[in-house]
C-alpha cells in the first residue's frame, strides 16, 4: 500500500497549487466594476495601458518631433530643438537626452521609461483600477507555473505507483484511477485560468481594456494630430506613417 503515500503527496501538491491559483486569480480580478466610468484617457495613459513605459516614451518622442521640438533622424539619433518641456514626461525625455542636446534614441527611451514621472503615471493608473499592479501579474503567473508543476508531479508519482512490484493487474487500474483524480483537478484549474486570466494584458486591467477598446476603434495614423498620436499610443511606432520616422526607432542601443 505504499502507493497510498504517493497518492497523498499528489493530492497535497495539487491542492496547494490549485488553491494558490484560485486566490491569485480572485485578487487579480478584484477590480471595482465602476473603475474607469466617466474617465477619458489621456494619450500618456493610453500609451501606458497599451505598451507600458516604453510606449509612453515613444509617444513623447513622436509628439515632440511632430511639433518640431525634436528632430528624429532615420539613423536612430534624436536632437533637441526646443529645450523647454511642457510637462513632466517631456522633461523626462529631455533629461534623458542630456545637456549636449543629442543622443541615440534607444538609451533615451530606456532612461525615460524608468523616470519618476513614469512611476507616478503607473501609480495613478493602478489606483484608478485601470492598470494591473506588478504583484498581481507575477502572482498569477507563478501560480500557473506551480499548477503545471503539480500536474507533472502527479504523472510522475502515478507512474512510480504503477511500477511498484507486487501489485495485481486489477490493482493497477484502481491505482491509475485514483491518480487520475488530482490530475483532472490540476488540468481543470489550468483550463479555467486560461479562460479567466488569459485575457488580462500585461498592463491594462479589464476596465482599462474597455477604455482602450473605444480608442482603438477611432485611432488612425492618417487623421489629425490627436488621432495620429492616439494611433501611436495604442499601436506603437508601427502606426507611424512616415518611413524615415519609423526607421528612427528601429535602431537598438549599441553596447557601451
Amino acid at each position: 500500500m505504499f502507493w497510498v503515500l504517493l497518492l497523498l503527496l499528489a493530492w497535497v501538491a495539487t491542492g496547494s497549487a490549485c488553491a494558490r491559483l484560485c486566490l491569485a486569480a480572485v485578487r487579480a480580478a478584484a477590480v471595482d466594476e465602476q473603475a474607469g466610468r466617466g474617465h477619458d484617457l489621456t494619450l500618456y495613459e493610453a500609451a501606458f495601458l497599451s505598451g507600458g513605459p516604453a510606449r509612453v516614451a515613444e509617444l513623447t518622442l513622436v509628439s515632440m518631433a511632430r511639433r518640431r521640438r525634436l528632430l528624429l533622424a532615420h539613423t536612430g539619433w534624436v536632437t533637441v530643438v526646443d529645450p523647454d518641456g511642457r510637462d513632466d514626461m517631456e522633461r523626462s525625455v529631455l533629461g534623458a537626452i542630456g545637456p549636449r542636446g543629442q543622443s541615440e534614441i534607444a538609451p533615451v527611451r530606456r532612461t525615460a521609461a524608468t523616470a519618476e514621472a513614469m512611476r507616478r503615471l503607473a501609480d495613478h493608473l493602478v489606483a484608478a483600477g485601470l492598470a494591473v499592479p506588478d504583484g498581481a501579474r507575477t502572482t498569477v503567473a507563478g501560480a500557473v507555473r506551480q499548477v503545471r508543476a503539480a500536474a507533472a508531479a502527479v504523472l510522475a508519482l502515478g507512474a512510480v505507483a504503477l511500477l511498484l512490484p507486487g501489485q495485481d493487474p486489477g490493482d493497477r487500474g484502481l491505482v491509475a484511477l485514483w491518480f487520475a483524480l488530482p490530475l483532472v483537478l490540476a488540468l481543470s484549474c489550468l483550463a479555467i485560468a486560461r479562460i479567466e486570466v488569459h485575457p488580462y494584458t500585461r498592463w491594462a486591467s479589464p476596465a482599462g481594456q474597455r477604455l482602450l477598446g473605444g480608442l482603438s476603434r477611432h485611432s488612425s495614423a492618417t487623421g489629425d494630430d490627436r488621432t495620429y498620436l492616439t494611433a501611436v499610443a495604442v499601436r506603437g511606432v508601427r502606426a507611424i506613417g512616415e518611413p524615415e520616422l519609423r526607421a528612427a526607432f528601429a535602431h537598438r542601443e549599441r553596447p557601451r
